[in-house]
């Protein structure tokens, strides 16, 4: 190959690799790619790599893109890192973004872990169990995102963000169990405990508020519904097909992700132009309104009270 050719070549590689990573790339990655110390500072005075962290840049442009500072968070601690934390919950959607720095997590014993600019990084060893890809980023998994957090956030926060990971149908309650196992003497137990008590037993995979509903449902003497059954094209949570009555089971009053927010507003219209009345039920109302729901339930059904 000739030197024009391998370079176009390398190029190429490049800007793959940046594209992966949303814009950036790191000192070794480029290295990897065989490209020279004169290459990279040569780019550098070109202003086609801009530094973002010490041997972190971005590649061919000064605006990162809105996920780029994650990624650069983790090259700038090399294999092995991932975001973890609020970073990691934001990422899988069960806490909303907010200002603050990004949490990465990198292996115990690395040399080179200072702090950097805009990063909070936290000295842990992870097993293979608690590492995770998402949306091409690694990242610790759901499971251990809700453990970590335990120790930052209060309880009202936690149960927020399990309840939203439950209406995303993320939640496995064995996973988290599992997850307390492998972090015993931490202090993320005492309420990783309290919230798995809460949320109930783990029941064949189903989250806590598909195993709560059907206990309501009999407690108050309703008609069996129909459970996790599709209505054009969505997968709705109860269904009294006779009624057309749907009941979705979501965390929206307790923490809310907003572009998910959106999603089910729009088919709620959906169904409801169809003809489909959809009514939501969270732990909150289960727990504090039970008589009032099931009261509405009938009516809206048709049964006299």
């Amino acid at each position: 190959m000739t030197g024009k050719l391998r370079h176009a070549s390398r190029e190429r590689e490049l800007e793959s690799l940046a594209t992966r990573q949303h814009g950036v790339a790191s000192h070794a990655q480029l290295i990897a790619l065989d490209f020279d110390e004169q290459w990279i500072e040569r780019r550098l005075w070109e202003r086609r790599l801009t530094p973002v962290h010490r041997n972190v840049y971005a590649v061919g442009h000064r605006r990162l893109a809105i996920r780029a500072p994650w990624w650069a968070a983790l090259l700038a601690y090399g294999p092995g890192a991932v975001l973890s934390h609020q970073s990691s919950a934001v990422l899988w959607g069960i806490r909303r973004k907010r200002r603050g720095p990004i949490h990465v997590t990198a292996p115990c014993g690395r040399q080179g872990l200072r702090r950097r600019k805009g990063i909070w990084i936290h000295r842990c060893k992870l097993t293979e169990e608690d590492r995770e890809s998402r949306d091409g980023f690694p990242v610790t998994t759901l499971a251990r995102t809700l453990f970590d957090l335990a120790e930052v956030v209060s309880l009202d926060e936690l149960k927020g963000a399990a309840e939203e990971a439950e209406r995303l149908k993320l939640l496995r309650l064995p996973e988290l169990e599992q997850c307390c196992e492998r972090g015993r003497g931490r202090r993320a137990l005492r309420p990783m405990r309290r919230l798995i008590a809460e949320l109930g037993p783990p029941d064949e995979g189903r989250s806590p508020l598909e195993i709560r509903f059907p206990q309501f449902v009999r407690t108050h003497q309703l008609p069996t519904p129909v459970q996790n059954v599709d209505v054009l094209g969505h997968e709705v949570d109860a269904l009294w097909p006779a009624a057309k009555l749907i009941v979705e089971l979501d965390s929206w009053e307790h923490h809310g992700h907003r572009a998910a927010f959106e999603r089910d507003r729009t088919r709620d219209l959906k169904l409801m132009i169809a003809g489909y009345r959809t009514i939501r039920v969270t732990h909150r109302r289960l727990d504090r309104e039970a008589r009032q729901l099931a009261a509405e339930i009938r009516q809206l059904l048709g049964i006299d009270p």
